[in-house]
């Protein structure tokens, strides 16, 4: 089966952010492949083919685009959605927690270049989406590993946007702030806890508690992401909803030292 219609690649699409994305672009004239590591658990969603994958598998991986390119004949848009979190003083997270993260935020997302980018390099053309955050230009006390994790992505996705430009492949990063879904509340904690942290780790999840309630809908990003895939001259960055544009601008205009203080005062930090 081939098709004339763009093919996107939406990984982590059983809820939240990439749940919205898969429905936006397939309202947007996409045919939708949705992933998730057990879609026997999804609810099926409109319009979008679902598949089993784990990102932190580099057999699953290569299988999955390898039967998505034979079923469609084309990939025309990744989006890297798919990534865990982790709570926590940097200091309580073990090196194992941490390479968790980063085998799914940092080299899951790499797995999914390496396997697209030669159908799309073939085809001359394709969008790389890289789902990364603000914390992947801020600082983020007690998620620090989260935070390496989305800076990784954001170096590696600017690099390859370079590398791939003149293959007619773009790499895009799309930088979500609090997003109303259960991703933050389903990231593991820190498995070698101490006392010396406690108290500022709880006044932290109280913080990332209410912020994600008052957050933005999926859907807002899931807007954004559909502008990255459908520009016709895309933007290295998208930040996605009015709390990332503002953090940007801070990150970008703001002096180091009243940086600093925001930074310290929007955690509750002391001194």
């Amino acid at each position: 089966m081939t098709t004339n219609r763009p093919v996107a690649l939406v990984t982590g699409a059983s809820s939240g952010i990439g749940k919205e994305t898969a429905l936006a672009l397939v309202a947007a004239g996409f045919e939708v492949v949705g992933t998730s590591r057990d879609t026997s658990r999804v609810t099926p969603l409109g319009g979008v083919s679902l598949l089993d994958l784990d990102v932190a598998s580099d057999a699953s991986v290569t299988a999955v685009v390898q039967q998505v390119a034979d079923r469609f004949g084309r990939i025309d848009v990744l989006v890297n959605n798919a990534g865990t979190g982790l709570m926590g003083a940097a200091e309580e997270n073990s090196l194992a927690q941490a390479q968790v993260v980063f085998d799914v935020n940092v080299f899951g997302v790499m797995r999914m270049v390496k396997a697209v980018l030669p159908h799309m390099r073939a085809r001359g053309r394709g969008r790389i989406i890289n789902i990364s955050s603000v914390v992947g230009f801020l600082p983020s006390p007690y998620m620090a590993v989260y935070s390496a994790s989305k800076h990784a992505v954001e170096g590696y996705s600017e690099s390859l946007d370079h590398e791939v430009r003149e293959h007619g492949v773009r790499a895009l990063v799309v930088e979500p702030a609090h997003t109303s879904t259960g991703f933050e509340a389903n990231s593991p904690r820190p498995d070698t806890p101490l006392e010396v942290y406690a108290d500022q780790r709880r006044a932290v999840d109280r913080m990332m508690e209410a912020a994600i309630k008052d957050g933005d809908d999926p859907a807002v990003v899931a807007k954004v992401i559909v502008a990255a895939a459908t520009d016709p001259k895309p933007k290295l960055r998208y930040t996605a909803g009015p709390l990332a544009g503002r953090a940007s601008t801070l990150r970008r205009i703001a002096p180091a030292g009243i940086f600093d203080k925001q930074i310290r005062k929007m955690n509750q930090l002391a001194g």
